[in-house]
């Protein structure tokens, strides 16, 4: 996992590089969790460009970072999500609370790389 912290917007961009599972999630929710607290962003951009597979466990992860952000009057995003990982956020409704950003809106973060 990568992280980029962009202070004058208070962008915090995260770079999951690995398979989200039960397996993986606690240490992935651990420093996703520092970095909120670090940095206090305003916006978090997800970026799931390394993620091939992410079960129930990626879910809970992502909502529980939605609510921190939330309580911080923060905004998160979504980036590079695969058919698959959609489909699962899809069914989860969490793109009902979170927006996928598409190739247009992804030029515009293309700056805090």
């Amino acid at each position: 996992m990568d992280v980029i912290y962009k202070k004058e917007d208070k962008l915090l961009r995260i770079n999951i590089t690995e398979e989200i599972d039960h397996h993986s999630v606690e240490k992935l929710r651990q420093k996703i969790d520092y970095e909120i607290e670090a940095h206090m962003p305003k916006e978090v951009i997800f970026d799931f460009k390394g993620v091939n597979f992410m079960d129930s466990a990626g879910i809970g992860m992502i909502i529980g970072r939605y609510k921190i952000i939330s309580m911080l009057n923060g905004e998160v995003k979504l980036i590079n999500v695969n058919r698959f990982v959609k489909k699962i956020f899809e069914m989860a409704g969490i793109l009902k609370i979170i927006p996928i950003i598409e190739e247009e809106g992804v030029k515009k973060y293309e700056k805090c790389v």
